[in-house]
């Protein structure tokens, strides 16, 4: 009965990391062409990283988080952590939601207007 319970726990949490995991890169891939419409400069260095990049060369870094399971966003303001809920991202203290949060950001520390 054990073997039962722990295959069935296992199974959930095997469920959660791949909905998790495709949450975020859909969210990521958003992220990424809001960038690329709005003509700003970005990087990703690894699988789940966008650096963006801007003039006075500061960056905002957004990263995918798999074992907390949330997108973390680190910008000149501060550190903000982004967890799903319901149909969308959101902040774990605040309780804004990422894209807005995110384009708030982008205005404030590089001057641009994005739109998700």
């Amino acid at each position: 009965m054990r073997e039962i319970l722990a295959r069935d726990i296992m199974t959930r949490i095997e469920s959660s990391e791949a909905e998790f995991s495709q949450a975020a890169g859909a969210t990521l891939a958003r992220i990424e062409q809001a960038l690329e419409d709005a003509d700003l400069d970005f990087e990703t260095p690894a699988d789940g990283i966008i650096e963006v990049e801007f003039d006075d060369d500061s960056k905002i870094i957004i990263n995918r988080h798999g074992v907390a399971r949330e997108i973390w966003v680190a910008a000149r303001s501060g550190g903000f952590h982004f967890r799903p809920h319901e149909t969308n991202w959101v902040d774990t203290k605040s309780g804004e939601p990422l894209y807005d949060k995110l384009a708030a950001l982008i205005a404030a520390q590089g001057g641009v207007m994005v739109r998700f």
